[in-house]
């Protein structure tokens, strides 16, 4: 993975479940101009777009299939067979993806998961925006994505692939060490 577009792994219920999540800043690249003032609908609207969201869900899931195997595959997505996402991600918000592992083999593995929408607690008019007061909203289930992954050292096709895991990088471990799951890899 060499764009991580999750922050932060919350929960592992190892070989079932993984919960991460994905704060959305309006300094990110990706949300400048998606849906600027030039499309006629108004003013500039900075969204993720849904293309990342689904990728963020795709390494959430692919994390959860890869700790499934100790890491020793070569974990890449083969398949959404399901994208559908119902409400655009601004900045400030958080995004929440779980992953259930529905199915694992030396072939690969089937995922399904849940996109939920965690918006920042709102502030008084006037109030410092860093301090929240009122109680955060609760979560807004805003799409379902469900994916399918090959361990490509089982279908390779004639195709050698390096021995590293190439997969699982530097970037991958640090995400790892900051969610306090180091020994995990």
């Amino acid at each position: 993975m060499r764009w991580i577009w999750i922050d932060r792994i919350l929960e592992l219920d190892p070989g079932r479940r993984l919960v991460a999540i994905k704060h959305v800043g309006l300094g990110e690249d990706a949300v400048q101009g998606h849906f600027d003032a030039t499309d006629g609908l108004g003013p500039d609207r900075p969204v993720l777009p849904a293309p990342l969201i689904i990728e963020g869900m795709a390494q959430t899931a692919g994390v959860l299939v890869g700790h499934a195997r100790g890491f020793r595959e070569k974990v890449i997505l083969a398949k959404i067979s399901r994208a559908e996402l119902d409400a655009d991600a601004h900045p400030g918000a958080t995004l929440r993806y779980t992953a259930t592992l529905d199915r694992i083999d030396d072939a690969g593995a089937a995922t399904s998961g849940a996109v939920d929408l965690l918006d920042p607690a709102p502030c008084a008019p006037g109030a410092d925006p860093r301090v929240a007061t009122a109680p955060p909203a609760p979560a807004v289930p805003i799409g379902r994505v469900d994916l399918v992954f090959s361990h490509i050292d089982h279908n390779r096709a004639g195709v050698e692939f390096p021995a590293h895991n190439f997969v699982f990088g530097e970037s991958f471990k640090t995400l790892l060490r900051v969610s306090g799951l180091e020994g995990e890899t």
